[in-house]
């Protein structure tokens, strides 16, 4: 018999193998395509929990009871700085207090939806320049960041600040936000709220401040860490004065925290 009559009848053999191969890849990729889809489910499922679901069911909790931590303390927890907190209702926080903080971290706290579109263009135009982007953070979203996130100036945590910003204004009112603003923020080593702080620093509770005392508290938010309000430095003090001169031009924009 010739080599090429050989061959061909050889051939279909070879053609049967490589087809009946064929199913076993097919099923093997079809498997691996199943096993990816479910596994890309679930993990945007668990996305959605971690980023959408849990922040929102928090912010309804927190709307009526308050915080019982935030990501800062626990960070300043590991760094050994201890933590000193007490949480006071909206009625035991002094009036001066109250202005004293919006005079000096957003004037239009009581204007804006939690965003200062101004300032965070202006915030955003220095970034791009190369320049230190400050300023653009209303109360809302340092209440926020100071709720959920971590302290950072990466885009990727602004980003976040955003949705979080947003359903707090539309789930809380103005002066929910602030309360809890005042009871969780850094105003020391160690020290969150102006409870705590105002017990530290002038031995005396939050509701007893004086307009003196509250400005010079209000003026160290931008650097608690740096920055004492007793006794206060030369910058704390023309700061304080700044704000306390800030109140009266503000007039009835701080109605929203008034009374």
């Amino acid at each position: 018999m010739s080599k090429s009559l050989r061959d061909g009848r050889r051939r279909p053999a070879a053609g049967r193998r490589r087809s009946a191969s064929r199913p076993f890849w097919t099923a093997w990729s079809a498997l691996l395509s199943d096993t990816l889809r479910r596994w890309l489910r679930r993990a945007l499922v668990a996305l959605l929990l971690v980023f959408v679901v849990a922040p929102l069911a928090l912010i309804l909790i927190y709307r009526f009871v308050p915080p019982p931590v935030t990501p800062l303390m626990l960070i300043r927890l590991v760094e050994g700085q201890g933590l000193r907190r007490d949480w006071m209702p909206w009625e035991e926080i002094s009036p001066h207090l109250r202005e004293s903080v919006i005079a000096s971290e957003d004037n239009l706290f009581c204007a804006h939806s939690g965003f200062d579109w101004r300032s965070l263009e202006a915030a955003a135009k220095a970034y791009a320049a190369g320049a230190r982007a400050g300023g653009g953070s209303t109360i809302s979203m340092q209440t926020a960041k100071n709720l959920f996130l971590w302290p950072s100036r990466s885009v990727i945590r602004k980003g976040m600040e955003v949705p979080l910003t947003a359903a707090l204004e539309l789930l809380w009112p103005k002066r929910r936000i602030l309360e809890v603003y005042l009871n969780i923020a850094e105003l020391g080593p160690g020290i969150y709220g102006v409870e705590a702080a105002s017990q530290h620093y002038f031995e005396r509770p939050a509701r007893d401040l004086s307009q003196a005392q509250a400005s010079r508290l209000a003026a160290v938010l931008p650097n608690p860490l740096e920055w004492r309000p007793q006794p206060p430095g030369g910058y704390v003090q023309r700061r304080a004065g700044v704000i306390r001169t800030r109140i009266r031009q503000l007039g009835p924009m701080l109605d929203c925290v008034r009374g």
